[in-house]
């Protein structure tokens, strides 16, 4: 069967199930942020393999300033908006699914958000610029870095503010992890995008979806220890699947509505 005319039938499948799906949840890796010109980390020209291949990191193909969601965060906020997607998991740090319009308590982003600090004393988040933090006094601000004289603190509990971003060797947030595991735990369809299942205990998500008789579709470039359970496996890029899988819903849902 020609390539093309099989991918059409998969988005054809996946737009089917999200349709029929009572609760969706999404998992994104870096791999669903390339389209916006982030490199990934383990995709065959990602950060970490060409580490391993003595090669420098690639280079950014947009300035860091200028990093828009693209047609797959998008799509996502469309199944949002037409409440269809239940929870959003994110490994990833670079805030574009809550600049997509991802509503925060539709989401957990277990590794942290580049664009946001945490207090240590109640957890609550700020913008930098909430807080009037200036990275060039104060540095990221991450948990390992010893507190500099004069850096703000928490407005609600005089707490120390860290980056909320989740180096190696730091705790998830104990919220958000508690909620991604609810969600895979519940979902009936699990979309995972972009992510080489290799980093827990975010990838263990997966595994508690399909003992709980979810259909997992997986979509990345690069393989994954999930291949061979998942009930639908794609290698193609996400931006050739995803949004063409909502418009067939977006079509489904009109139809639905001019028959009643």
């Amino acid at each position: 069967m020609p390539t093309e005319q099989r991918l059409d039938e998969h988005i054809e499948i996946i737009g089917r199930w999200i349709s029929q799906s009572q609760h969706l949840v999404a998992f994104t890796g870096a791999g669903i942020s390339t389209d916006s010109g982030i490199p990934d980390f383990r995709g065959p020209n990602g950060v970490w393999t060409r580490r391993d291949a003595g090669l420098p990191p690639p280079q950014w193909r947009v300035p860091p300033n200028q990093i828009k969601p693209n047609a797959s965060h998008l799509a996502l906020f469309e199944l949002q908006r037409l409440h269809k997607l239940q929870f959003l998991i994110t490994q990833n740090t670079d805030n574009l699914h809550r600049h997509s319009g991802i509503r925060p308590e539709l989401l957990a982003e277990l590794h942290g958000n580049g664009q946001l600090l945490r207090c240590l004393g109640c957890d609550r988040q700020y913008t930098r610029e909430e807080v009037g933090w200036d990275t060039r006094r104060w540095g990221p601000g991450y948990r390992t870095q010893k507190p500099v004289v004069g850096q703000p603190a928490c407005a609600a509990c005089g707490g120390r503010l860290i980056s909320s971003v989740v180096n190696f060797g730091d705790p998830l947030p104990h919220k958000e992890l508690a909620l991604a595991e609810q969600h895979a735990r519940r979902c009936d369809l699990l979309l995972v995008l972009g992510s080489s299942l290799t980093v827990e205990p975010a990838a263990s998500l997966v595994g508690r979806a399909i003992r709980g008789g979810a259909r997992v579709v997986l979509i990345n470039q690069g393989e994954t220890p999930y291949d061979a359970v998942v009930t639908l496996r794609l290698w193609n890029g996400i931006g050739e699947v995803i949004p063409p899988a909502v418009e067939l819903v977006k079509a489904a849902l009109r139809d639905q509505r001019n028959s009643s």
